[in-house]
């Protein structure tokens, strides 16, 4: 039995790949071949393509090996080590970190083959495990973890780690999970398969936290006292994973008094019901309950640039229950739709309810004559209304920086059920655009591109409109460099920014320009609060700002005093 040595003088006039096998198609010119068993050979390899799909190395590569022949004119063992090594190169740069050319030589004197085993996923296993890394039984339901597991991570497609990497991200999504790991291995029953082990820990279902804080209230004189140190706090809990469907129920309650709850309690609890169509359908809507009761300032019962001291709050208290469906297109884009049933209550400073603004007058009196607080004009307002929003969004990180495009469309639609029958239609349009200004090699290191942000906002109310829901102008989430509602409250309202983003080593420094105006809109409020509280309706502001972290310090000019102040702010602007 002799072994066959070759050393083939060759033209490439075409080539043929496929998966699993890559097949030079060679013309011979004169050559000297020592061969046995040449016609076994032959039988063998072609019964091996037969059994081959297409493989995944692409056509400029597939190019670039016919350079590589077409410039030497002997084809040996070092071409042949030469282009399997760039093979595998390309493999191991793209994630199939189990892909390699296994054999490579001549299949007849016009033929060169290389083989490569690819990694083919030919099972995948998920295991739940204890925190001593036991194999336990799971209490979450294995179709739960099979949805977030990308296609190209199942069997009869090739191991990518990068599909590895994303279907971990995809089940850490769930919130399901202390630890998530993914091990390949080689199927030892199936030559090149590869087996995907995914072992899962579960975190604990249930949770609870409470936290207390003291405050100190100023006594009589000013000064505090032992009586006035008050005690506030807060509990809350967690039911993560009813029945192993990932539905669950939360809820939490604060107080800043514990000593007189009924004067400051703020309460929500939430129920969320994913998969709504069933664990195997791939429409993902998710159903969530919340009811809820809070209290905020309102920033429409405040004073302009000449009276901020010369205007008392008005808070309001929302006291409902919310249902909605949301579908998710993507994982950031999705719709959602639902009714919402709310009880608002005005309240001045010493929580008493309020039917009006008030107003401090010059010789040191509080008047009540300032405009209504609520459509009903009793300080107490019922109302039923449906609401939907659509998020548009496929902005990205490059090297940290976000670019993209994001749209957002919300409707409110008041039912004519509540006080005074409250028909309204009351909608809000965001366009945000993040505009990469340079191109730059992405990758862990890598500098941030410059990026340009254009941001519009356009509100508008046709109907009932109660003044606590008018739209407000200024503020770190409106127009920068003012209070909030520091430039009015409307009806209707244009809101308009821009932002450019440079990066500084591991920061980013920006500068921005921003304009509100109320359309003409403030005197359609019910009461005017925007006249009756000094307002102007509009305003421009512009500054410079810098990244620290999650804070972000900004230097706004509010270009209707021409004054400047510093800002900190948490979070995005955009």
């Amino acid at each position: 039995m002799g072994t066959s040595v070759v050393v083939v003088e060759a033209e490439v006039v075409g080539m043929v790949i496929f998966g699993g096998i890559c097949f030079l198609w060679l013309f011979q010119r004169p050559s000297r071949t020592r061969n046995s068993h040449r016609i076994g050979i032959l039988t063998d390899y072609k019964r091996r393509i037969e059994k081959a799909r297409p493989c995944l190395l692409p056509g400029t590569v597939q190019r670039e090996m016919m350079l590589m022949l077409r410039d030497e004119r002997r084809v040996g063992a070092r071409l042949l080590r030469k282009i399997g090594d760039r093979v595998n190169r390309w493999y191991q740069e793209n994630g199939y970190a189990f892909a390699q050319v296994m054999n490579f030589g001549s299949l007849n004197s016009k033929e060169v083959v290389f083989e490569v085993v690819e990694g083919d996923i030919t099972k995948l296993v998920i295991q739940f495990h204890d925190k001593l890394g036991n194999v336990v039984e799971g209490n979450t339901q294995v179709p739960i973890v099979h949805r977030e597991i990308p296609k190209q991570l199942r069997p009869g497609h090739v191991l990518n780690m990068k599909a590895a990497s994303q279907a971990v991200k995809n089940i850490h999504s769930l919130g399901l999970f202390s630890n998530i790991e993914i091990y390949p291995r080689l199927d030892e029953k199936n030559e090149g398969g590869v087996i995907v082990e995914i072992k899962l820990t579960e975190a604990d279902q249930k949770s609870a936290e409470v936290s207390t804080e003291w405050s100190i209230v100023p006594g009589r004189g000013g000064y505090p006292s032992l009586a006035s140190f008050q005690p506030g706090g807060s509990v809350a809990f967690e039911h993560r994973n009813i029945c192993g469907l990932n539905r669950s129920l939360m809820g939490s309650v604060t107080t800043s008094n514990l000593l007189s709850p009924e004067d400051d309690l703020s309460f929500k609890f939430d129920y969320v019901h994913p998969y709504l169509d069933g664990v195997y359908n791939p429409r993902n809507r998710i159903f969530k309950m919340s009811f809820f009761n809070n209290s905020k300032l309102s920033p429409v019962f405040t004073g302009g640039p000449s009276c901020e001291e010369a205007v008392p709050p008005i808070s309001v208290d929302r006291v409902g229950l919310k249902a909605n469906i949301t579908e998710n297109f993507t994982r950031q884009s999705k719709f959602t739709y639902g009714l919402v049933l709310e009880e608002i209550t005005t309240r001045d400073e010493n929580s008493q309810i309020s039917a009006n603004g008030l107003r401090i007058l010059p010789s040191g009196g509080i008047s009540v004559d300032g405009p209504p607080t609520t459509l009903s004009g009793t300080g107490i307002d019922r109302v039923a209304f449906l609401q939907a929003n659509i998020t548009r969004d496929n902005t990205k990180f490059v090297n940290g920086a976000i670019v993209g495009e994001r749209t957002i469309f919300q409707v409110d639609q008041g039912l004519g059920i509540g006080s005074k029958f409250p028909l309204f239609n009351r909608h809000q349009l965001t366009l945000t655009r993040f505009i990469q200004l340079k191109h730059v090699e992405e990758g862990s290191g890598r500098p941030q591109p410059p990026v340009l942000v254009l941001h519009g906002h356009y509100g508008g109310c046709v109907g009932d409109l109660p003044s606590y829901d008018a739209f407000v102008l200024g503020g770190p989430y409106s127009v920068r460099g003012y209070t909030m509602g520091e430039l009015g409250a409307a009806r209707n309202i244009l809101e308009l920014g821009a932002e450019v983003r440079i990066p500084v080593k591991n920061t980013q420094v920006y500068a921005f320009a921003e304009h509100g105006n109320d359309l003409g809109s403030s005197k359609d409020v019910k009461g005017n609060p925007t006249a009756v509280y000094r307002r102007v309706g509009h305003g421009s502001s512009y500054g410079l700002g810098v990244k620290l972290g999650q804070v972000r310090a900004e230097y706004a000019v509010d270009h209707n005093g021409g004054t400047g102040a510093l800002f900190l702010r948490f979070g995005e602007r955009y």
